[in-house]
């Protein structure tokens, strides 16, 4: 094998034509024999490149609507045989087959097929064979043969003949050659998933392949001793903080990512509600406020636990404005992720260097469907998106007192903010604003506790003449499996509850609570979050 192959002969065939004058003329330049099929041909001759079909090249014409053209000896021998294996030599003289220096191919555009809701015959007859035929067997002799299938690589495919003379170097194909390998994997992936999913009605395929595109490397890991990276999805997908257009700010984090996705994914419950903020700390919001302005909001989810919010992630229901800009700017935060800002918003965060601002032009629909994972030891774990909504006319009253009309809306908001906290969760709610969250303890009564203690300051911090647990509403993404948890939000003064239901205790613990005056709704619906 040597390090640079000359490229005399290149076969070219592609769906997208971009960029296809710039190459033709760079070719011509080095005096390379162009083979072309169909319109790529058709498209050369009129940009003014000599071609040839190459239906001259094997001897036979293309075939059967275009499904035949390139799947033959003379193409396929000159791309993998070995130049420097004398037995391939011989076979190539002998059956008249010419090497191929260079593939230039992109792919009939599949997915974009898919995505425009084609019928399915036009589906089938966008899946490429000849086409990843040709990738692979350039790639895998990549020792002789270039091969290209991204517009983006003309260029350094242009300079490296303008640099040797017409020649390719083992370096360059080398990576174009890994490149392509994830291109047809990534298409097979694809066409895969479509048929499993969309064709077969699958729900869990025997073999399921998925493929990511790597956006950009991290700062750092979950800590700065580990490594990270963000990818995305290929092919349909949610537009959340993934996609989100970082306005200013420090390179981000795991950390921040995954924080602020958890934020916006809260935020995203209150798309169609009033102004709404949202204060994250490691992944579990520590306040979250429903006004009539976002400055107002931001105020009132602020005061539910001051602490926790020094150093987090803010998120909003709506584009940002200067006022609240400034407000939030007064505490340090890490991350704000809203749909947009204003420009004088953007104007005051942009005194806070290294606060990241990250704008998603718009928000997640929390009823979506989807898959969410968790890798374990030697596997995946893979289940549907947790998007349980309950409304109102879902809730069962088991208790003798029924609630009062705002009692309901706590509920619901409170109940709303504890499928966002990680188990076990207890939210306390009052007048569209969280008076305390306890999140991640191993039992519920704690998470209670926890959750009051939080409110307990927040009054004391702010000189309120009570806690606003009193007369708030208190949600559990579990069932209570004892009274004990019911009376610690008792306790706290809480006068209505939502939970799932569902124990083998309910009797008792609806006993507690009738006891107590309070009214207790059953969603029938559990919010584990781990």
């Amino acid at each position: 094998m040597t390090d640079l192959v000359p490229v005399r002969r290149a076969l070219i065939s592609m769906s997208d034509k971009s960029g296809l004058d710039q190459l033709a003329a760079g070719l011509a330049a080095h005096d390379v024999e162009i083979v072309s099929t169909g319109g790529t041909a058709a498209k050369l001759r009129a940009l003014g490149a000599t071609v040839r079909d190459v239906s001259d090249l094997t001897g036979f014409p293309e075939m059967m609507d275009g499904r035949v053209k390139t799947l033959h000896p003379k193409v396929h021998g000159g791309l993998l045989a070995r130049r420097d294996d004398p037995e391939h030599a011989a076979a190539m003289a002998e059956h008249g087959i010419a090497p191929i220096d260079l593939v230039v191919v992109n792919l009939y555009p599949f997915l974009n097929t898919v995505m425009s809701g084609a019928d399915r015959d036009t589906v089938i007859e966008n899946i490429d064979i000849g086409g990843p035929s040709m990738v692979r067997s350039a790639a895998k002799n990549h020792a002789h043969v270039a091969i290209v299938t991204d517009p983006a690589d003309y260029a350094s495919l242009l300079a490296e003949l303008d640099a040797n003379n017409g020649s390719t170097t083992f370096d360059l194909r080398r990576k174009l050659a890994a490149k392509a390998f994830a291109l047809t994997a990534e298409y097979d992936s694809t066409i895969a998933q479509w048929f499993a999913f969309a064709d077969q009605g699958e729900r869990w395929p025997a073999n399921w392949t998925f493929s990511s595109r790597l956006k950009m490397p991290l700062r750092y890991g979950e800590n700065p001793h580990q490594t990270a990276a963000l990818y995305l999805p290929v092919g349909p997908a949610a537009h959340g903080v993934a996609q989100a257009d970082q306005v200013q700010g420090k390179e981000l984090s795991y950390n921040n990512l995954n924080d602020a996705n958890a934020a916006l994914e809260l935020a995203a419950e209150f798309r169609d509600a009033d102004p709404t903020i949202v204060i994250v700390k490691h992944a579990n919001p520590c306040g979250v406020a429903t006004r009539e302005s976002l400055i107002d909001a931001w105020r009132e989810a602020l005061a539910c636990d001051s602490v926790s919010a020094f150093g987090g992630i803010v998120a909003s229901n709506r584009s940002l404005d200067a006022t609240t800009a400034e407000a939030i700017t007064n505490i340090f935060t890490e991350v704000v992720v809203a749909p947009d800002a204003d420009d004088g918003a953007k104007a005051i965060f942009a005194r806070k260097k290294n606060l990241r601002l990250l704008l998603t032009g718009s928000l997640p629909d929390p009823a979506r469907g989807g898959t969410s994972m968790a890798l374990i030891a030697g596997g995946v774990l893979v289940q549907d998106r947790d998007n349980g909504i309950v409304t109102r006319e879902q809730l069962t009253c088991v208790t003798r007192r029924q609630p009062t009309e705002q009692e309901v809306r706590d509920c619901l908001f409170a109940w709303t903010v504890a499928k966002h906290v990680k188990s076990n969760a207890i939210v306390y709610a009052k007048d569209g604003v969280t008076a305390g969250i306890g999140a991640g303890q191993m039992n519920r009564r704690d998470s209670a506790r926890i959750a009051a203690a939080k409110a307990r300051e927040a009054a004391e911090t702010h000189g309120w003449a009570e806690p606003r647990t009193v007369g708030s509403a208190v949600a559990s993404d579990a069932f209570f499996p004892f009274a004990d948890g019911l009376l610690a939000a008792v306790e706290a003064g809480a006068t209505a509850v939502i939970q799932p239901g569902g124990s083998i205790r309910d009797d008792e613990v609806i006993a507690a609570a009738d006891e107590a005056g309070l009214a207790m709704l059953f969603t029938g619906m559990r919010h584990f979050r781990h």
